[in-house]
């Protein structure tokens, strides 16, 4: 299958991941009350803002967030988590903004079972920590050294094929790590803070893709060039 190119002021521009796998699961923030088909639980005030890259929502980084009643990678024994965000200035140190998490299903209550983006900020600039937690796995793609500027439009991705996790912004390893974990279950997602409401995120997400294999960062949702210059610029 092949996603159409979408102009700058549209959205983004999608390559092909054709090969027989399952069709990505695509959400786009453009709406509050309704993420990728499904109805959001709104929290605080997030809104929907005008940018270059089309609407986008945007989290005051207090108690703004958006829950969704699915978890798009449940299931998946390799995968690909993409998102195309702007972490802002003013938000805390450690802000986690885009949870993926396994519930119980008896109780309905979350596990510890969980696939998290979050950001480390430090002075004005950001970098990535990719998070996956399971029964058999626990590892954190974190490399403080590896900084990107706020107040810009970045891609962000976490990959894994089976035997290794990688994390990669604007299609940059940042790290790797080999584990092995089994598939999560069904659950639901959180966006804009952690599933528990802590952490709360301070800026704006387009887009995130789900997919059921392993891309390499040349299938990788793509930015404008401009859209990913630095301010000022």
């Amino acid at each position: 299958m092949r996603f159409a190119s979408a102009t700058v002021a549209g959205a983004l521009i999608l390559n092909s991941v054709s090969d027989g796998a399952p069709r990505p699961e695509v959400w786009t923030f453009d709406r509050i009350d309704k993420i990728g088909g499904l109805p959001a639980t709104i929290v605080g005030h997030p809104h929907v803002i005008k940018t270059p890259l089309g609407k986008a929502v945007q989290f005051n980084g207090v108690d703004d967030a958006l829950f969704i009643p699915e978890h798009p990678l449940a299931g998946a024994e390799t995968f690909t988590f993409e998102a195309i965000f702007r972490p802002e200035r003013g938000g805390a140190p450690e802000q986690r903004w885009f949870h993926l998490a396994e519930q119980d299903l008896k109780t309905g209550q979350d596990t510890e079972t969980r696939l998290l983006f979050e950001i480390r900020v430090i002075a004005d600039q950001w970098c990535l920590d990719a998070f996956v937690h399971t029964p058999t796995a626990n590892q954190a793609l974190l490399y403080r050294n590896l900084l990107h500027p706020l107040d810009v439009w970045h891609h962000v991705a976490m990959v894994y094929d089976g035997k290794e996790f990688r994390s990669y912004v604007n299609g940059v390893l940042q790290g790797k790590a080999a584990i092995h974990f089994a598939p999560e279950g069904p659950g639901h997602s959180s966006v804009g803070v952690r599933i528990n409401k802590m952490y709360y995120f301070k800026g704006s997400v387009r887009q995130a893709r789900f997919t059921r294999k392993a891309l390499a960062p040349d299938q990788f949702l793509k930015l404008p060039a401009q859209a990913s210059a630095p301010p000022g610029r």
